[in-house]
Formats: C-alpha cells, sequence, structure tokens
C-alpha cells in the first residue's frame, strides 16, 4: 500500500464548510474597506531576501529565524513573504505608485512564517494588510483605528476585543530611548534569560515584548519611552488620543508597545483579546516613515497594520459562531430519463443566461427520482427543478418547493419569472 502524503506541518486545509465561514468575514472587511476609499493591490508571494532583510532588521526573530529563504536556480536568495508591507513599498516605489501622491491601498494573502505552530498560528497563514502613503496623520492613524473598530461593530465582536496604543516617537527619541534602556538591561542583566540578553546589543526594545512574567515584572521599573518623546512626537501621540476621545474609542496606553518589526515610528498600536487564550494580538499596526526611504525611495511618510485572518476566524467562532452560515442552493436539477438527460445542461445554462443572480445545482449520473430529490435536500436547496420524459415532450417543469412540499407544472417559457417570485419571498 503506498504511503499518504500528509500536509506540511503547519499548513492547514481549510475545507468548504470553513470557507463559508472566512468568506462570509472577508466580504464584510472588503466592504467597509471600499467605503473608506481603499484599493487592492495583489503583490507576488516570493521576493528578494535582501527586502526583507532591509525592512524588517537583520536581528529580528523574524529574519534570524523564522523565514523561509533559498536559493533558485540562478542562485538569488529568494524568500516567501513572512510580511507584506515591505512588498507593498516595493511595489510603490517600482511603479511610481507613491512619491508626492496619495495611496490607501489593500491586500490579501498568505504570508510565511516557521514558527512553532499554534493554535490560530500556523506556518502558512493568511493575512489583511492596509497600508496609506503621503499623510503624516495624526489622523490617518485615527482613521485606521476607527476603520478597524467599524470592522468590529460589522463583525459583532467589540465588546471582545480591545485597543492598546503606544508612541515610539522620532528616529532620535529611540536612539535617547535605546541607550537608556540598554543601561537599565544591561545593569540587570543577570534576571534575563538568554533569549533578551541576546537582544540587549541587537534590538533591545523586542525586550520589552517578551511573554516571560518574571522578566515582564522587572520591567515595570524600566525606562519608559513616552519620557524620552521629542515635542512633535509628544503632540502626534497628543492629537491622536484626543481624536480617538472625540469619537468615543476606548485605549489603553501601553509604553511598552513597540511592535516586533524595526520599521515602526511614532504611532504604534495593536487590538488585543483574551476570549482565545491568553492574551492574543488580532491586529497591530503604525506609521513607519522611514521605510520608503530605506528601500531606494523618495521620503514618504508611511502608516498600516495587519491582520492575521487565522485569530480573527478562530475569535468570531468562540463569541459570534452564528455569524455566517450556508447559502441555500435556490435550486437543485433532477433529471429522469435519458432524453431529459441529453436535454438537462442546454436547459441548466438558458436558466443561467436568463437568471444570473440563480444558485442552481445539475444532477450528474444515474439516480432513482427518490434519492435525487434526497440529494437535493441535503444541498440545501429550495426547490427542485424536475425534468421527465413527459417534461421533454410537453417542454414543461415541475417545481417543486422542498420546505412546504407544494409542486406545480409550468411551461418553460413561464418558469423564470415564476422563478422570479418565488425567490422574493
Amino acid at each position: 500500500m503506498v504511503n499518504k502524503i500528509e500536509a506540511i506541518r503547519g499548513m492547514k486545509d481549510y475545507l468548504p464548510k470553513e470557507i463559508v465561514f472566512w468568506k462570509s468575514i472577508e466580504n464584510t472587511i472588503k466592504k467597509v474597506l471600499d467605503g473608506y476609499g481603499y484599493s487592492e493591490i495583489r503583490l507576488p508571494i516570493v521576493e528578494h531576501t535582501l527586502l526583507f532583510q532591509r525592512a524588517i532588521g537583520k536581528v529580528t526573530d523574524v529574519v534570524e529565524k523564522e523565514m523561509y529563504s533559498f536559493a533558485d536556480r540562478n542562485g538569488d536568495n529568494l524568500t516567501l513573504r513572512p510580511e507584506g508591507t515591505a512588498g507593498c513599498v516595493r511595489a510603490g516605489i517600482k511603479h511610481s505608485l507613491i512619491y508626492k501622491q496619495e495611496q490607501r491601498l489593500w491586500y490579501l494573502g498568505p504570508m510565511f512564517r516557521y514558527e512553532r505552530p499554534q493554535k490560530g498560528r500556523y506556518r502558512q497563514f493568511y493575512q489583511i494588510g492596509v497600508e496609506v502613503f503621503g499623510h503624516e496623520g495624526p489622523d490617518v492613524d485615527a482613521e485606521l483605528i476607527l476603520l478597524i473598530a467599524r470592522w468590529w461593530r460589522e463583525l459583532g465582536i467589540s465588546n471582545q476585543i480591545s485597543l492598546e496604543i503606544n508612541s515610539l516617537g522620532s528616529l532620535e527619541a529611540r536612539t535617547r530611548y535605546r541607550n537608556a534602556l540598554v543601561t537599565f538591561l544591561v545593569q540587570n542583566k543577570e534576571y534575563l534569560n538568554e533569549d533578551c540578553r541576546r537582544r540587549i546589543y541587537t534590538n533591545p526594545m523586542r525586550v520589552l515584548d517578551t511573554k516571560n512574567s518574571d522578566i515582564q515584572s522587572l520591567l515595570k521599573n524600566a525606562p519608559v519611552i513616552t519620557d524620552y518623546l521629542d515635542e512633535d512626537s509628544r503632540f502626534h501621540f497628543y492629537s491622536l488620543c484626543k481624536i480617538l476621545d472625540f469619537n468615543g474609542i476606548p485605549y489603553i496606553v501601553n509604553p511598552h508597545l513597540v511592535r516586533g518589526l524595526d520599521y515602526y515610528n511614532n504611532t504604534v498600536f495593536e487590538w488585543v483579546t483574551t476570549c482565545i487564550g491568553s492574551q492574543s494580538t488580532v491586529c497591530g499596526g503604525g506609521h513607519y516613515d522611514s521605510l520608503v526611504e530605506q528601500l531606494g525611495g523618495r521620503a514618504t511618510p508611511a502608516v498600516g497594520f495587519a491582520m492575521g485572518l487565522e485569530r480573527l476566524v478562530l475569535l468570531m467562532q468562540t463569541v459570534n459562531p452564528s455569524f455566517a452560515t450556508s447559502p441555500r442552493i435556490d435550486a437543485y436539477l433532477v433529471i429522469v430519463g435519458d432524453k431529459a438527460k441529453i436535454e438537462a445542461l442546454q436547459f441548466a445554462e438558458q436558466l443561467r443566461d436568463a437568471l444570473p443572480f440563480l444558485r442552481m445545482m445539475t444532477h450528474y449520473g444515474i439516480c432513482s427520482f427518490k434519492k435525487q430529490l434526497a440529494i437535493a435536500d441535503k444541498q440545501n436547496a429550495r426547490l427542485a427543478l424536475i425534468i421527465g420524459e413527459k417534461e421533454t415532450l410537453t417542454l414543461q417543469v415541475i417545481i417543486k418547493d422542498l420546505i412546504t412540499g407544494k409542486q406545480e407544472i409550468l411551461s418553460r417559457k413561464n418558469l423564470v419569472s415564476r422563478l422570479i417570485s418565488i425567490l422574493k419571498e
């Protein structure tokens, strides 16, 4: 017996019943994005490794440990994208989308990171990202947060998710803070684990994001970044908070919130929940004003966020499982007899031409009349359209309502108007 080939660990199949739930969520999200005037962009899954090294930072966990990188046949070093912002910036530079002009973009697709698979976190995962170029904010920061808050309202989960915000300040402010933080960490080096010690001189702000509870207790005495902000950064953050207050958006200022990637400055934010286990980030982002220039473009202010769909789906299934149901099939075409079978596909296509909105399945193969009706019921069809030998000769169709059990016989020329009438009921 041939051994079965299993899926790669951490890469999950999503079956039709699950996709119904996914699509309902995605359609809600896309509708809101469209309402705010954002445009879709589609980006390659594979990029040059150097793109992520420059954008994310060589000493981040993503670049050091989590990227799927390989050399192709030409010897070029390539990587399956671990996130979408870098690729979106590269595309913006290449196609002259972002210099001295505004762009509001979104994308959706698979990302790849080699990390320990767990519930809601996989090695191939799906992410929706939103990027805005050409605005310094804080009004644009606020609009993105308001847009996300509207998502939560539309999805019915506003009470299960909360907003945390912080400011990382300008590059100069971050440098001053970094020096103070390094001094603190060196003084307390004996209390840090190996991973945090390694980060002291390479990426000290990532120590603030540790999940180790003992180190988190220690960090309560660490310098706070908001004490090192310059006046412009303070005003930016104060203005953002003022807009959020005015719009009734509750938030928590978390001075340890730094995000996991190196390119952020000024505003950073995360939406978190405790409904799917330990506190989990569902959506996060912030400003990255130096990234366009860092990747070879002209200096352009930018802000964006990304959301992992697996975690959002898990949250929705936990707190709002009735959000999506399988759509009902409008009609199932039941075919009895050889002559009816010959005509069935043509008849079905004619109906679809006349009623583009009709969701109809056609029976295939040899099966009894009773069995076909059972299949129609299993497919959750509203109606059965029945064509037998007699109906083929008389150009008629039997309509059977699978909810009430009532049926009627119609000429084919009157079928379309009758179906419209029934489906509007």
